[in-house]
């Protein structure tokens, strides 16, 4: 009787599927906000070409808008660049308007 019913056997919704998931499998630069403390916030963009240098867009990000910065290396999403303040706009104006991304390849996050 055991052997006749099959829809009890075990099954692990979570068990992995084989499918990879790659963030960067889509090409999308995010930009999004993180608020601190009290009024304080900060800009994180990720998913850049890996050709350009992080290190040189911070550059132009800091003389531009006239803010600090660094980038961070993450496990997941590799090189962040972290922005102090709210320059989600200019930077997709940035990236815009040196043809590093077109618009619909830019996903602006945050309040």
């Amino acid at each position: 009787m055991t052997d006749s019913i099959q829809n009890l056997s075990a099954y692990d919704p979570f068990a992995d599927t084989g499918e990879e998931s790659n963030l960067e499998a889509q090409g999308n630069i995010h930009i999004r906000i993180q608020q601190r403390n009290g009024r304080k916030t900060l800009t994180t963009v990720q998913g850049l070409p890996a050709d350009l240098d992080p290190k040189r867009i911070l550059k132009v990000f800091k003389k531009d808008f006239a803010c600090n910065g660094t980038v961070v290396q993450d496990e997941e999403l590799g090189e962040v660049i972290q922005l102090q303040g709210d320059h989600r706009q200019k930077i997709q104006g940035f990236l815009i308007e040196n043809q590093i991304a077109t618009k619909d390849k830019i996903k602006v996050h945050g309040f």
